[in-house]
């Protein structure tokens, strides 16, 4: 739909709005429709992981249609744990089920998620994949929950800027005073994402030393199992540094 009243003034990002993180984006036509999207429902916050073209993209100003802001305040980064270290909650968006245990959402369910998160002073983003093939399972891992689009079982893959659009008018639409429930934690503060990243290297350096993951072979997988159970637990960081204390302890004991 065009038309847009430039004299209105301009939708900040609320600070319970979500990060798009587009993970090796291939397109910059592609990341300036997301950053059009987003802007469309008030979202302004977007990271780049590994973008394929120069940045910045001129295809993707060209695209952006007026929302060349999102782009020049843009993140850069050479990793997905750099882009999701300082977030309490991660969600990877994805057209299948992927062989991992974790909570699967759909759109309007995880906006509700994510603006509860935000009620509660919490940070929220959420993983988009390269257009031809999507997150891999390395990234995906990463994240607590998974977030399927409800489609054609035998056509679902979706266009990169559908996927931020639809995400981000779900959690547009949860922003309305009817559906917007204030929610607390009783002051738990749920730990960010590098936080759970130190207790992944801590422990994994635990079982390389005592020969747990073992063979070789199966170590991704192992790693990945173990890195699911902890990161659909959504611990607080006084849980982390409890499990950090534990790990420690027990080399301790001989």
């Amino acid at each position: 739909m065009a038309g847009t009243n430039r004299k209105r003034e301009a939708i900040q990002n609320s600070q319970d709005g979500p990060v798009v993180i587009l993970v090796r984006p291939q397109l910059g036509e592609n990341i300036g429709a997301a950053a059009r999207a987003m802007l469309n429902f008030g979202l302004t916050q977007m990271r780049l992981v590994q973008p394929r073209d120069e940045w910045p993209n001129p295809q993707a100003l060209n695209t952006s249609s007026g929302a060349e802001s999102v782009l020049h305040q843009a993140g850069i980064f050479d990793s997905t744990e750099d882009a999701i270290a300082d977030l309490h909650h991660v969600y990877a968006t994805t057209a299948r089920i992927r062989d991992m245990v974790k909570p699967v959402f759909a759109p309007r369910d995880a906006a509700q998620k994510i603006r509860k998160n935000g009620a509660c002073g919490e940070t929220s983003g959420i993983l988009f994949g390269r257009e031809r093939s999507g997150l891999e399972n390395s990234d995906a891992s990463l994240a607590e929950a998974l977030l399927v689009v409800p489609a054609n079982p035998n056509y679902s893959s979706i266009n990169l800027a559908q996927a931020v659009l639809l995400l981000a008018y779900e959690w547009f639409q949860t922003g309305r005073p009817e559906t917007l429930k204030n929610v607390t934690r009783k002051g738990a503060i749920p730990a960010t994402a590098e936080e759970l990243q130190h207790l992944f290297d801590h422990l994994e350096g635990e079982l390389d030393a005592c020969g747990f993951l073992r063979p070789l072979d199966k170590r991704p997988r192992m790693v990945r199992n173990i890195r699911n159970i902890f990161t659909r637990s959504d611990l607080t960081d006084q849980e982390v540094r409890t499990l950090r204390g534990i790990i420690s302890g027990l080399r301790n004991y001989k």
